[in-house]
């Protein structure tokens, strides 16, 4: 979930680290027991609640077509760790590979506050972490999944970063479905639902396009967009 906990009387926020990369500013900070990572200034997320990161991931494996054997999975975004953490306690999953592009989120997780949440999961034999931004690796990269489950900035409609804004679009799209197998599931975390995100997807080639909804305290939901690569080349 990431969304601040509405709390009446949050804790102060501390800062942990503070680094500027070159896609701007990342920001650890401890609110209480929690953790918060600030992009550029905006909230990203925190460790107050993984329902949707959890979401991400099982409807992902869901909507799979049954008696797959050991999907391989590329989750894009190690965030504060939730969605592989879960998919590391799921056995039905085999090859699982993450994708960041922040040096300083990969080691806040390797050697820092954040390995008390990733540390299993990043030593299972079945863990990769590619630490290289997201959209280059779907575009170069020569490597197949079963499934993609994306979990990057604040979804399609609200991007931090100008870079991640191509993700959404036809030639993102176009790029997340190549990387693909037939049949296989693109699953994409987001703050708000989007009706024209469905529509762009369905533009892409995707099939069974739907949304799935986790209620927060307030506003409006968080959601999953999934998407099927049809099981024949179109």
């Amino acid at each position: 979930m990431h969304l601040s906990p509405d709390q009446a009387h949050p804790p102060t926020p501390e800062t942990v680290d503070r680094r500027e990369g070159p896609y701007g500013e990342v920001v650890l900070r401890r609110r209480g027991e929690d953790f918060e990572i600030i992009a550029n200034g905006c909230f990203l997320m925190d460790t107050s609640d993984g329902r949707s990161e959890r979401l991400l991931i099982d409807a992902a494996l869901a909507a799979l077509p049954a008696g797959r054997p050991s999907p391989a999975l590329l989750i894009g975004g190690l965030g504060v760790g939730f969605s592989l953490t879960h998919a590391a306690q799921e056995p039905r999953w085999g090859r699982i590979a993450v994708v960041e592009r922040e040096a300083a989120v990969v080691d806040w997780h390797r050697a820092g506050p954040l390995a008390r949440i990733s540390a299993g999961a990043l030593a299972d034999p079945r863990t990769e972490l590619l630490h290289t931004d997201l959209v280059a690796h779907l575009r170069e990269s020569g490597e197949r999944y079963d499934a993609l489950c994306l979990d990057i900035d604040n979804g399609p409609d609200w991007t931090v970063s100008e870079e991640n804004a191509g993700l959404y679009g036809p030639a993102g799209l176009a790029a997340c479905r190549a990387r693909l197998t037939p049949g296989g599931v693109l699953a994409v975390w987001s703050a708000q639902p989007s009706a024209a995100f469905e529509e762009a997807l369905r533009n892409a080639g995707f099939t069974e396009v739907r949304t799935e909804e986790i209620a927060v305290a307030r506003g409006v939901p968080d959601v999953v967009h999934l998407g099927r690569r049809p099981d024949l080349p179109a």
